[in-house]
């Protein structure tokens, strides 16, 4: 009953786009197969599986072969993507699953390809005699007529949408989509909210490196703690800045930029050079000269 309903289902032609992300989609899942299934293998002696890969790949394409085309019509990208193998040698316009031929044809086109591709390579890669020299040069260009084959039938795959690959079109397979597509409704929010946040993204990532940050921090710092009133005699100075202006110790050849603070030379210096228009952070006076104090402190004052 099932099979009655289904070879009365209307075909629905796949757009291009479609046919090539199932492809990749296929791809992505024998890479992911592979890594997963190669992975087992870590704690063995490397190499293990290089003598044995192309029969081990063969062998996991066979798998997917087995739970995808031969039993739903349809890889596992298709299926993804509600598309569905249709024999394409039939004359009815309603959909009509593969054949088993059609099925046995496709493994053997692309797994046994890929597998004869990777062992004759082999076989024939560290041969020296003039008869597997002949062998190993016809093969390499059956497999470069192949390519471009495959070249061709994907430039007319471009104009007319059908038959995405050589396989297809040999075996006379067409992807169409197993149920109407429907209406999508389509919402921006989230793609407005992406391209509004990547856009402050790269405001931010531009404007930063121009702000000079520790200048603005010694300019809210200044705002916030409260400016001594000292008188500019170089015996109050000594009696009231027993401490750098920039790391808070006690000054390491204290030096004066002008205003009544002490600083350490290093500090006063290192900040100086970094930014030319460098203020006090306690005062912000700018750095007019860059004097050593005359006056010596003495640790004893510390008392």
């Amino acid at each position: 009953m099932a099979s009655s309903i289904g070879n009365e289902k209307s075909v629905n032609p796949v757009l291009r786009i479609s046919q090539l992300d199932a492809l990749e989609l296929n791809k992505a899942l024998e890479q992911l197969v592979w890594s997963q299934f190669t992975s087992c293998f870590h704690g063995f002696k490397p190499g293990v599986l290089a003598h044995f890969e192309p029969e081990v790949k063969a062998f996991l394409w066979l798998i997917l072969w087995r739970f995808t085309i031969y039993s739903k019509n349809a890889t596992v990208g298709q299926a993804i993507l509600n598309i569905q193998y249709k024999n394409n040698l039939s004359q009815t316009e309603k959909y009509q699953p593969l054949s088993k031929h059609q099925k046995l044809w496709y493994l053997i086109f692309t797994v046994g390809g890929r597998w004869l591709e990777e062992r004759c390579y082999d076989l024939f890669s560290n041969r020296q005699l003039q008869s597997f020299c002949k062998i190993k040069h016809y093969i390499n260009f059956g497999a470069g007529l192949l390519k471009l084959c495959g070249l061709l039938n994907f430039l007319i795959f471009l104009q007319k949408g059908t038959f995405a690959t050589l396989t297809e079109r040999i075996l006379g397979i067409r992807s169409v989509f197993c149920k109407p597509q429907s209406v999508r409704q389509v919402g921006f929010e989230y793609m407005n909210r992406e391209l509004l946040w990547h856009g402050f993204a790269e405001f931010l990532i531009y404007l930063l490196p121009l702000i000079n940050v520790q200048k603005l921090k010694l300019k809210i710092s200044s705002w916030c703690l409260p400016i001594a009133v000292l008188s500019n005699s170089e015996n109050t100075l000594a009696a009231h800045c027993k401490e750098c202006s920039l790391c808070g110790e006690w000054p390491t050849m204290p030096h004066t930029i002008g205003c009544s603070h002490v600083f350490c030379y290093y500090c006063i210096k290192s900040n100086y050079l970094f930014d030319m228009y460098f203020t006090c952070p306690k005062c912000g006076s700018e750095v007019h000269s860059l004097q050593p104090l005359k006056y010596k402190i003495e640790m004893t004052e510390l008392h």
